[in-house]
């Protein structure tokens, strides 16, 4: 037993030794010269498109490899040398003449001088049973000449055996797979582990930003243990989230042929490969193999005042719900990115009232450091009278795609600093929550400034007396959804009261259901049930979706249930809808609640007969395979027939996850006075008040106070102009997603998608006493443009792509109530306005010169508008309200 053991350790042995000794790589013969034919070539595309339509260009050449030296106690360690010749620059795809800007140059005209005379300087590697141990070249070569040796130098690193490995070459530190068959061997390379230097940013949401796929493979042709030929293919594709038709195609392939072996330099004697070198050419380096950064400079650009001079005008007010606007907007950020501090407080500093907030827009959503202090330089909070340009940076700073430390250190000082206005100390508050939970998205919960900015949210939370500082920091919680505030929210939102109840509540309903454990529904029930005290309406109502959008159990539903009946009229109503709604929308509350209806003491006439006006209602505003957005539109009265809460909601969602578009609340209290009426259960002393909240991609804004108080509500009453109150307007930057891409041939593709939106939200309650009605409207108008760009530079010749997609659209919202009697007439509607479609695609080739050729192609279209549905009780509602209108409108004299 013991002889057969070490007999197969023997066999084991001597088989690794022969294959680490001499068919673990490609090997070389002496006196021999190889010459093989090479290509590069680069394709740019959209996905589906066909290749011979593709932007790109090709790089042709011939390639002399011949043996330097061979390591006399290693056959598998060895030098080689490899020298680019007779380089040409063509085009990838057939071209007619006129459009060929390649045609009539010759290669030193296309590449220069200097670059053509450093392709052609020969480079040495080292081959270590296969890999590529050392890359020898020549000191300070440019980087992107430097690049495109060492795309070829990789194609000489494989292994004649099968098996999985994590090697070096061009592209980084990558996880391998070599597949080898006879004399061929299929190198598969998983691009996306290779460990290289990255610079760019994505967005921080998934729906909002790019998703890529990455394929690369290679494959070997082998004749006496040496390279036949060399097929490389590497395919990238990149698509938007939220609409995959906006994509793009990066095909990178190399070809290297042996075309015949002739007699070749002797070998050189030594022992070590350094000395070796050394006698080869004194001046050869050692270099990483792994491509380098390349720094293009942009060339006949123009500077940032003449770019910001020619758009100036389409970033006027009146301007912002096109598209141009948009599109300006976006092209500016680029810029403000190279631009100093001093070059931004320059054009800050000489513009006018009316652009600056559109200029402040721009350039915080730049996100850069020199953009952040011009910003903070620019703007004295202590002044009242910059107040609005100041909230503008704010909400620039809370929509940031990839803010980081600095930022939120940056606004933690202006808070503990000297604030002129109330609203804006607020508005601070509000967006560090923002800024906090975008970090802690990220991983980075456990920054110095995160534990910092916690720690002054629910420190202050705890020491406010105040119940407007109250409410401030529970809606910065509200946007900082952090876990450690969740016991916190449930205090306020089972002890507080009015406001500051409803903000806990609402705070809360926008965690995910994760964090919805069995103490918070336990607090929600209490609340909803009024076991220990009586609660508003709206806290109610927000209790009660927290528990039916948690997996309520048998329990929960049946009591929710069998409350209808009980309850306030209006609130009846609201909550028999909801219900309704849940199951007309298939919500995951639906199966249980379908349960609970089986019990007949439940389900029964008396309860689900309730009359009255509130409402619930969800529903599609699209539905397609990359994305879908819903809308619903929940509205609560009291019981005299005013306003109690309307809440307007746009949720965009894919299979992994889900955007809070957009949300539109109006709140009214307090108001039966007016008409001498009686107030609801809980809401008698409350006090006259009617305002706005929105959310805003995910951010809680500053709530909009229309009037508080009855004496402001007189004023109001008797200076009202009927003009609509904005809630936002600016524009925002959605995607930004720029990455550098390293492909296998040496060069790089630069791929930057970038959405923006220029958008308006306004709303306004009317009161008519005379009339005995009351209308509030929301408009929401925006445009919004969606650019993709591709661009693969080496510097004496570009190719690429450009891709865009704008829209501008509007969605207005207007509910009108007629309580001259009871039930009162209620009338909603949800009027998506008919918007234009515009889709274009260029893609280019270009040189230095000038010389150009483009493909642009484009389509324009208009997409119908069309009143989103409601339930058909409202249809009917709507007729009568109509109806009466036109009547006392012809018969009013």
């Amino acid at each position: 037993m013991i002889l057969l053991t070490v007999l197969f350790l023997c066999i084991i042995s001597t088989y690794s030794a022969s294959v680490k000794g001499h068919t673990t790589g490609p090997r070389l013969n002496n006196d021999k010269l190889y010459k093989f034919t090479y290509s590069t070539e680069v394709f740019i595309d959209r996905v589906k498109a066909s290749l011979q339509d593709s932007a790109g260009y090709r790089i042709l050449s011939g390639v002399d490899v011949n043996l330097v030296w061979r390591n006399p106690n290693n056959d598998d360690d060895q030098l080689i040398k490899i020298t680019i010749r007779d380089i040409k620059v063509e085009n990838v795809n057939e071209r007619p003449a006129a459009k060929d800007i390649f045609k009539r140059k010759n290669t030193e005209h296309i590449i220069g001088k200097d670059y053509l005379a450093a392709l052609q300087r020969p480079i040495v590697l080292q081959l270590l049973r296969g890999k590529v141990k050392n890359f020898y070249s020549y000191r300070n070569e440019p980087s992107v000449i430097q690049n495109l040796k060492r795309g070829l130098a990789s194609l000489f690193q494989m292994q004649l055996h099968s098996g999985a490995v994590r090697e070096v070459d061009v592209s980084g530190k990558c996880n391998v797979t070599y597949q080898a068959r006879q004399d061929q061997v299929t190198k598969i390379k998983a691009v996306d582990t290779c460990e290289i230097e990255k610079t760019g940013f994505t967005s921080y949401h998934q729906i909002l930003d790019v998703s890529a796929k990455t394929t690369s493979a290679t494959i070997y042709v082998t004749e006496d243990s040496f390279i036949k030929s060399v097929w490389a293919e590497e395919n990238h594709v990149l698509s938007l989230n939220f609409r995959q038709t906006t994509n793009a195609k990066i095909v990178s392939k190399q070809k290297l042929e042996l075309k015949s072996i002739e007699a070749g330099p002797r070998e050189i004697a030594g022992k070590q490969a350094a000395s070796v070198i050394k006698t080869l050419d004194s001046s050869y380096v050692a270099v990483p193999l792994v491509a380098e950064p390349i720094k293009a400079e942009c060339k006949n650009c123009p500077s940032l005042s003449e770019h910001w001079q020619s758009i100036r005008k389409k970033m006027e007010p009146e301007n912002l719900s096109k598209a141009e606007a948009t599109r300006s907007f976006l092209s500016f950020i680029q810029n403000i990115r190279k631009a100093t501090k001093e070059e931004l407080l320059q054009i800050l500093r000489s513009e006018s009232d009316a652009i600056l907030p559109q200029l402040v827009d721009a350039v915080t959503s730049a996100q850069t450091p020199a953009s952040l202090e011009a910003m903070l330089e620019f703007l004295d909070f202590k002044n009242e009278s910059s107040s609005f340009l100041q909230e503008r940076f704010l909400y620039a700073c809370g929509f940031a795609s990839h803010p980081n430390e600095m930022l939120l250190k940056a606004l933690i000082n202006k808070f503990q600093g000297q604030i002129g206005k109330s609203e804006i100390r607020e508005t601070v508050v509000i967006i560090i929550g923002a800024v906090i939970r975008k970090l802690c998205d990220r991983g980075g919960c456990k920054l110095p400034a995160v534990a910092e900015a916690k720690k002054l949210i629910l420190g202050g939370l705890g020491k406010a007396e105040k119940d407007d500082d109250v409410k401030m920091y529970l809606l910065a919680l509200k946007n900082a959804l952090l876990p450690e505030a969740i016991p916190l929210l449930l205090k306020h939102a089972e002890s507080g009261e009015g406001p500051i109840g409803n903000a806990a509540a609402t705070a809360l309903q926008r965690y995910d259901i994760s964090f919805i454990t069995s103490k918070v529904k336990k607090v929600m029930n209490r609340i909803y049930h009024q076991n220990h005290k009586i609660y508003e309406k709206t806290v109610r109502t927000t209790a009660a979706a927290i528990i039916l959008s948690s997996y309520p159990s048998y329990m929960e539903v049946k009591n929710l249930l069998l409350s209808i009946g009980e309850l306030p009229q209006e609130m009846n109503k609201y909550m028999l809808s909801v219900v309704q709604d849940i199951l007309h929308f298939e919500l995951p509350a639906s199966k249980m609640i379908r349960q609970v209806l089986k019990d007949m003491s439940v389900h029964n006439y008396d309860r689900f007969s309730k009359m009255g006006s509130s409402s619930a209602y969800s529903g599609y505003v699209t539905r397609d395979p990359d994305a879908s957005a819903t809308y619903s539109l929940d509205i609560l009265y009291s019981g005299s027939g005013i306003l109690r809460k309307s809440n307007m909601n746009i949720l965009i969602f894919n299979k992994k996850s889900r955007l809070h578009a957009n949300q539109v609340v109006l709140e009214a209290q307090g108001l039966e006075t007016i008409i001498a009426a009686s107030a609801d259960e809980g809401e008698e002393n409350l006090e006259s008040f009617a305002g706005m909240s929105a959310i805003l991609f995910d951010v809680q804004l500053r709530p909009v106070t229309f009037f508080q108080g009855y004496a402001d509500l007189m004023s109001k009453m008797f200076s009202a102009t009927g003009e609509p109150i904005n809630v936002v307007k600016g524009l925002v930057l959605l995607t930004d997603y720029s990455q550098v891409i390293q492909l296998q041939s040496g060069l790089k593709a630069n791929t930057e998608f970038q959405s923006g939106l220029a958008i308006d939200i306004s709303g306004g309650m009317e009161f008519s006493l005379w009339y005995r009605e009351s209308k509030t409207s929301v408009k929401n108008r925006g445009a919004m443009l969606v650019a993709g760009n591709i661009l693969v530079d080496s510097l004496f010749v570009q190719a690429g792509m450009e891709t865009s997609i704008e829209v501008e659209a509007t969605l207005d919202f207007i509910s009108t109530v007629q309580f001259s009697q009871y039930p009162f007439l209620v009338c909603m509607q949800i009027d998506k306005i008919e918007s234009p479609f515009r889709q274009f695609v260029s893609k280019y080739e270009s040189l230095p010169s000038g010389k150009r050729y483009t493909s642009r192609k484009g389509k324009v279209q208009f997409l119908a508008g069309s009143e989103l549905p409601l339930h058909r009780e409202n249809s009917n509602m709507c007729r009568k309200v109509f109806s009466t209108e036109s009547d006392s409108s012809s018969n009013w004299f």
